[in-house]
Order: structure tokens, then sequence, then C-alpha cells
């Protein structure tokens, strides 16, 4: 009985990945969960994940705060963008982008080419919770309170909602949760467009 279990199990997974034959844009303000999500769906759906900061980072050979503190914002930006248009060669991944990826005008435009965009929400005592001990935040660097935190994602949330194909809220969900959610999301999502 455990045999056809697993047949069944190996079925329903060939349908969804056929089914999602495209890029999944995870996108969402830093902390968000986008990297922990990128690395359950990954898994779940057998697919390359990549980061888009780490590759940044391997092809500058410098950490993003390095980028930040030594170019700026705006430099760090083109090479979002950059990367994006690079990315549009990749088939079935999974992409976790960088929290500010969908402020530059024509990034989602990018990202929809071979993809769909998941946004990935959190309140901002949640985010505060999961990146207080981490350092890579140059944006947040001396801005480590939910005030600040509050500001930032209501400047970016016009953007943010108006890239996304859909929304997933991940305050107090497991990560499998998130990830089941989401592909059925997707799923629904497609048979309507």
């Amino acid at each position: 009985m455990k045999h056809l279990e697993e047949i069944k199990e190996q079925i329903r997974k060939k349908q969804v990945k056929s089914l999602l034959d495209y890029n999944i844009f995870l996108v969402g303000f830093m902390g968000s969960g986008k990297t922990t999500i990128a690395e359950g769906l990954s898994s779940l759906l057998e697919r390359e994940r990549i980061e888009m900061d780490e590759l940044i980072a391997q092809k500058q050979q410098m950490t993003i705060p390095e980028i930040f503190a030594e170019y700026g914002e705006a430099y760090f930006r083109n090479l979002e963008s950059n990367t994006l248009i690079e990315l549009q060669k990749k088939r079935q991944a999974i992409i976790s982008c960088g929290g500010g990826v969908v402020v530059r005008e024509g990034n989602a435009d990018h990202m929809k080419k071979h993809g769909r965009i998941v946004l990935l929400t959190a309140n901002s005592q949640t985010i505060l919770e999961r990146v207080k001990g981490n350092d890579e935040r140059p944006i947040l660097k001396n801005n480590m309170n939910t005030e600040f935190i509050d500001e930032l994602m209501e400047k970016r949330r016009k953007n943010y909602l108006s890239a996304a194909d859909i929304i997933i809220e991940t305050d107090q969900k497991d990560v499998l949760e998130i990830c089941q959610e989401i592909i059925s999301k997707l799923i629904e999502f497609d048979k309507q467009n």
C-alpha cells in the first residue's frame, strides 16, 4: 500500500511541475521569508533555486553592504535590473529577489516575461524579529525598529501590489503551509488568466 502512495505522490508532483512551467519570482520586504520559502519551493517542486542578492554579490565579488557603501543604492538597483534580464533565460526556477527589486520601473515586466510574481508579506514586528540579528541589511543598518520598517514598507506597498500576481501572508505560518498556499494560488491564478 505504501508503494501505491509513493506512486500517487510522484504523479501529483509531475502534474504540479507541468502546470507551473515558468519561473516563480518571490518578492517582498526584507524578512518576509523569500529565502526560506525559495528553499521550500525548490525542494517541493524539485527546481533550481536562485538568490538574486547572492548572484549579484558573486559577480561583483563584494557583499551587498559593500556594494551599497562603495557605489550606492542606484548602482545596486542597476545590477538587480541587469540580473533580471539575464534570468529570463532560466526556465522553471525559484528566484528569491531582493526586497527593493520592484521599486525600479520595468523590473516587474522582466519577471512577468517568463514567470509569475509571488508577493510575500509580513507585519513589521515579524520582520523585525526575523532580521534584527542580521547586519547584511544595509537599508536597515541604523533603523532596526518597527516605525522605520512600517514607513519603508508603506513607500514600497504600491510597487509590491501592482507587481504581484498573487499575495501570500507569511505571519505565523510554517514553510510547508506557505509553499502549499503558493502552489494552489498559482494554479488558481493560471486558470483565471
